[in-house]
């Protein structure tokens, strides 16, 4: 498949569109938490790997590493895009923001706001660790498959993906358990 990937042959790429693009799309959902900004990632992700058909190594690896690898990068990029827009409405002045009432709905649900708390634990992870966290753990990948995929030693990814899990435990605590707030900002200020 290779090969003919390589050689531009449509009917194997779609073939690894088939095969592939609902772990793409899992994998870009959990890692920018938009179903919008994954359909996207997503889209990037095949247009990346067809632009990047040649650069395919000719040997009998599975391609899903290497299309997640690129997920992981575009998702990346979306969330740093995320951040700088976010940046620049915060900088500007405007009315106060009106609280939303169903997020006080949603939070009385125990389930609901444990799933809330350990999306907003993930989005607070640095990229670097987000992605690893996605590729091993959402994905499953090996630390040897990740660490392909992002073209980092294996104890990078190892050392990532622990680090990603201690913060994800501070995190992702019900309200309360650490409500100290100086401790909060410690761990977010982490992620620069």
């Amino acid at each position: 498949m290779r090969g003919a990937l390589r050689a531009g042959d449509q009917d194997a790429f779609a073939e690894l569109f088939r095969g592939h693009a609902d772990a793409v799309f899992t994998l870009a959902h959990r890692l920018t938490g938009s179903w919008a900004a994954a359909e996207d990632v997503t889209s990037e992700t095949f247009l990346a790997a067809w632009r990047g058909r040649a650069r395919i190594a000719d040997d009998d690896r599975p391609l899903r590493p290497w299309l997640l690898g690129i997920a992981a990068h575009q998702a990346m990029n979306v969330r740093r895009g995320a951040r700088r827009r976010l940046g620049f409405l915060a900088r500007r002045p405007g009315p106060g923001v009106v609280e939303d009432f169903a997020d006080e709905a949603v939070s009385r649900l125990d389930d609901a706001a444990t799933l809330a708390r350990a999306a907003e634990a993930v989005r607070l992870l640095p990229a670097h660790e987000a992605t690893v966290l996605g590729l091993c753990v959402w994905s499953g990948l090996s630390y040897a498959e990740a660490a392909d995929a992002l073209g980092v030693p294996v104890g990078t990814v190892r050392s990532r993906l622990s680090r990603a899990r201690a913060r994800l435990r501070e995190l992702s605590e019900p309200p309360g358990a650490t409500s100290d707030p100086d401790h909060l900002r410690a761990i977010r200020g982490a992620r620069r």
